[in-house]
């Protein structure tokens, strides 16, 4: 059965939980508050498009491509992009709530996640290689055989990272956020500045 082709288009304050949602390929579409949250997008596929103030909690993203798409103010909490399909898997956050989402085994290297709560986030091995956390909490995300190579975290916060089992070569981290790396260690950080000449 073939899918629709949607191009170019504007959708805005679509309540699609009310007025079912087309499945097919959307290119170049912009999606303005609308509510996909427990809407099933299975093989639907997303190129070029933006999510805006949309609500999408909890969707169905089995086999969904989803290629240089960006979400800004979006709602997105238990998303599981591991069931995504892979090929091309590309996207920025910015401003979102991706709280329980999981990112297992997924390569999304050089991702940016600008202003996102990541609460209880799961990448493991995940590959995040040159990726953007700014100023993002990150407070019981997981993080697990996990590739940060050249990845930035350097205005993040609250995210515990154990070297001994994440690659993290040339990763940036800010000196406050040093407790993150070390938390494994029960080990006590005093950032006292009194330090004898």
């Amino acid at each position: 059965m073939s899918q629709e082709y949607i191009e170019d288009k504007t959708f805005e304050k679509y309540d699609f939980k009310i007025n079912s949602f087309v499945k097919g390929e959307y290119e170049f579409c912009r999606f303005l508050n609308c509510d996909f949250s427990n809407v099933d997008l299975t093989d639907c596929k997303f190129i070029d498009c933006e999510f805006i103030e949309c609500n999408l909690s909890l969707v169905n993203l089995t086999k969904t491509l989803f290629r240089d798409i960006k979400f800004k103010n979006c709602k997105m909490l238990g998303m599981h992009f591991d069931t995504c399909n892979q090929f091309g898997l590309s996207f920025s956050f910015d401003n979102c709530i991706l709280n329980h989402s999981t990112f297992y085994k997924t390569k999304i290297k050089k991702t940016s996640f600008k202003n996102t709560q990541l609460h209880e986030v799961d990448f493991t091995e995940c590959d995040l290689t040159g990726s953007l956390f700014e100023n993002c909490n990150l407070i019981r995300a997981t993080f697990d055989s996990s590739i940060l190579e050249k990845s930035d975290f350097c205005t993040s916060y609250n995210y515990s990272i154990n070297p001994e089992i994440n690659r993290i070569k040339k990763a940036k981290f800010s000196i406050y956020g040093i407790s993150g790396l070390l938390e494994k260690y029960d080990i006590i950080i005093d950032d006292n500045k009194n330090v004898p000449q």
